[in-house]
């Protein structure tokens, strides 16, 4: 258990890399709302449309204002200086779209995005330009990775401060407000950290603002491996590793050939002879070799135990070693975001203590249920894992490592989550219309989906993927795609959702293999269910087997038609050229052939046996999205019982 724990916390700074890329946004509590869809609303969306092309224009940030009072909507965003054009309007675009599809009737919002640049969006009904008042200082928002400094603190510490005082000076300096530099820790380690305020705010106001974010980290986070805070006029971030393209342009200073000694090992002149300073001379040089004779050999002892603890690991791994329950919410090395945390008491009230009148659900490791956060009365879905799953402890720390990093429209919201003793509670936005599942299992709810709404939640689904495959970082597999798994919003706008069996993908990586298979049957392809063996590959199988119950409104794992399962009944339809007699008999009289018969098609391209003749999700949405012809001719598809 220690060495899996030494391990894990060895991780941890690796694991803060990943989770440090999600970007973070603040929509302000100052008690105002305005009414969705109203005239606020469409100025909102108006001014900030404009925002990328006019900051990116404008030498990285542009201010403005729309409409006239009460509903005038005051807007600026922001690029770190020098940021690509492209880069910094591809952030803004996304930290706007984000601002208003989460921030649904708040007048005051800000948004710090981190990828594919740094960059902030800000919105208000009141203006604020050069303002550094209450609602320019308060609100913040602080990340920091739960990992100790491992080196000398003291030292450290005195590095540290020097790095950010000289930051914070230069940033708030006349006609600056911007500073990124690096300093030596170590010979083989770095500190790198970032400043940035608005270029309307004073020096004093971005000074105060700067001081009064490393006051907050240091007051909580002093003894940890990096962090940032964020406010609406200021952004603070520091690691132990290179986080942004600023600092390739900065050349660190080599060390002097003669280095002073740290200041505990400083000697005093000495007042002796010629004779006397070559014999201390002579001692400072030998203690110098020594002193790299004795770091060398710690970083080779080192680099040996971390590759016994990995080797140590991967067996007891293999074995089946001890359940992940057994190590502590805290030892993960996951990454503390506060805004995220909720107060247990605080869900026990939003759900009346878990009551049965609020279940709406029941998932593989634990219940849901419908809740109202108090005040404001926003309506959530809780997930209440279960204290009896083997695997609840594991899919709880999965779930808020990997949904905090994902943001898009076609992925369920994490607002966030909850921890005290063994209950572990997961806090989503609430999506009205449950599971696609649901109105594929209700005769009911299953007419009221038109073909239009049907052909809309294929290709919502492939824009999510898309997304988890190619546009986040890191990588995402989700692993267990499924109609349970799909929820829809009051407009049938679809969102994938259960992260707890997903896996983080690493640079270049394409396949990997395991031995606990996690999924639905029905749903998995055959390398995967035969053989362990994942890709990106795996999702667009589980996605071809969703479009197809899509078309005929029927579940796989209850099909009742002629054929064993409905991949192989689809291509059956197809090879004897008559795909239409899939379709669901509630849209029959009202669906267009060719556009329906290409979504077949696509489905069955989706689920062939060979990973390699499956089309990518890139391709899959540029084929739903046009009316080219699909050149690609399908093959025998991947179910198991289609074999024949």
């Amino acid at each position: 258990m220690k060495q899996r724990s030494s391990l894990l916390i060895l991780c941890s700074v690796l694991i803060v890399f990943f989770v440090a890329s999600v970007s973070a946004q603040t929509c302000v509590h100052n008690g105002k709302n305005f009414i969705p869809n109203g005239t606020y609303d469409a100025n909102r969306r108006l001014i900030l449309s404009s925002l990328p092309s006019n900051a990116a224009a404008q030498d990285g940030f542009y201010s403005g204002s729309i409409g006239q009072e009460p509903s005038r909507v005051y807007a600026a965003g922001m690029c770190i200086p020098g940021a690509d054009a492209n880069d910094c309007s591809a952030c803004i675009k996304s930290a706007s779209d984000w601002l208003v599809q989460d921030c649904t009737n708040q007048t005051d919002a800000y948004y710090w995005a981190l990828d594919p640049t740094l960059c902030l969006v800000r919105y208000s009904n009141n203006s604020f330009t050069g303002s550094a008042g209450y609602w320019e200082i308060v609100p913040q928002y602080l990340v920091m990775n739960t990992a100790n400094i491992n080196s000398n603190l003291t030292e450290f510490k005195k590095i540290w401060e020097r790095l950010i005082h000289s930051i914070i000076a230069a940033a708030s300096a006349p006609k600056s407000r911007y500073k990124a530099d690096v300093a030596a820790l170590t010979p083989f380690q770095n500190i790198y950290a970032l400043m940035q305020c608005t270029p309307d705010v004073s020096s004093g106001d971005c000074d105060n603002c700067l001081r009064q974010s490393v006051i907050d980290y240091q007051s909580c986070c002093g003894e940890k491996t990096g962090g940032y805070v964020m406010r609406p006029i200021c952004f603070f971030r520091w690691q132990l590793f290179t986080f942004s393209k600023a600092f390739g342009n900065i050349t660190l200073a080599p060390p002097s050939p003669h280095p002073s000694p740290p200041p505990l090992l400083q000697r005093q002149p000495s007042s002796a002879s010629d004779q006397a300073k070559k014999t201390d001379t002579g001692s400072r040089n030998i203690s110098l070799r020594t002193i790299i004779a004795i770091v060398v050999t710690v970083i080779v002892f080192i680099i040996i135990i971390i590759i016994i603890i990995v080797v140590v690991f991967a067996r007891r791994s293999t074995r089946g070693g001890k359940s992940d329950q057994q190590v502590k919410f805290n030892q993960t090395g996951m990454t503390t975001v506060r805004s995220l945390q909720f107060d247990f008491k605080t869900i026990e009230v939003a759900t009346n203590n878990f009551s049965e009148r609020n279940k709406i659900g029941r998932g593989g490791f634990g219940d849901v249920f419908k809740g109202t956060l108090m005040p404001g009365g926003r309506e959530v879905a809780v997930k209440r894992l279960s204290r009896t799953s083997e695997q609840g402890e594991k899919e709880f720390k999965n779930e808020v490592i990997v949904i905090a990093k994902l943001q898009h429209g076609n992925l369920v919201r994490l607002l966030g989550y909850s921890v005290k003793g063994e209950e572990r509670v997961l806090v989503y936005e609430f999506v009205p219309n449950k599971s696609l599942d649901s109105f594929l299992s209700d005769p009911l709810k299953q007419a009221q989906l038109s073909w239009t709404k049907r052909f809309n939640i294929i290709k919502g689904i492939a824009r999510g993927i898309l997304y988890l495959h190619q546009d986040s970082r890191p990588k995402i597999i989700h692993r267990d795609l499924k109609a349970d798994n799909i929820l829809l919003e009051a407009d049938m706008n679809p969102k994938i959702s259960d992260f707890g069996t997903a896996r983080i993908f690493g640079i270049g990586q394409t396949s990997s293999i395991t031995e606990r298979i996690f999924g639905t049957e029905g749903y998995m392809p055959p390398e995967y269910r035969c053989e362990g063996q994942f890709s990106v590959k795996t999702d667009v199988y589980s996605f071809g087997v969703l479009v197809l119950e899509i078309i005929c409104g029927k579940k796989n794992r209850s099909f009742c038609f002629p054929g064993p399962d409905l991949v192989t009944y689809a291509w059956r339809l197809w090879r004897e050229e008559t795909p239409l007699e899939l379709v669901d008999q509630t849209i029959l009289e009202n669906f267009p052939a060719e556009e329906v018969t290409r979504c077949i098609h696509i489905a069955l391209l989706c689920v062939q046996h060979e990973p390699t003749d499956r089309p990518h999700v890139s391709t899959i949405v540029s084929m739903l999205t046009s009316t080219t012809i699909i050149s690609h001719v399908p093959q025998t598809p991947g179910s198991l019982d289609s074999l024949y």
